[in-house]
């Protein structure tokens, strides 16, 4: 958890909630409630989460490759904030999950071969 924030960028701070699989993120300066929903380790992970005026759920499919790993990305977001972003720039859900698999990309080419945090 602690290393959310070089995973996710835009991500500043995480804090464990009072439940199990619950937290809270700081992402772009807004709060919100994160919920994990499905994990099943290096398979599949799904969160929900609520703030800035938007609802959301995200679920990665991760399956091995020759290559590596091919990633599939899904998200549903809803509320206000989400209709503006919308309108704002269509593509922007895209270019945020881009964003991550780059992001994600690089820290796992980079980590020490014995898999260490």
């Amino acid at each position: 958890m602690a290393r959310w924030p070089e995973w996710i960028p835009g991500l500043t701070e995480v804090r464990a909630g009072p439940l199990a699989r619950n937290f809270e993120v700081w992402f772009h300066g807004h709060r919100f409630e994160i919920f994990l929903g499905e994990h099943v380790p290096h398979r599949r992970l799904g969160w929900s989460g609520i703030g800035a005026g938007v609802q959301l759920y995200q679920t990665w499919l991760l399956t091995p490759v020759e290559s590596g790993t091919h990633v599939v990305t899904e998200n549903v977001v809803r509320g206000p904030a989400a209709k503006s972003l919308t309108v704002l720039s269509p593509l922007w859900a895209q270019r945020l999950n881009s964003l991550w698999v780059t992001q994600l990309k690089r820290l796992s080419e980079t980590a020490p071969e014995d898999g260490g945090a």
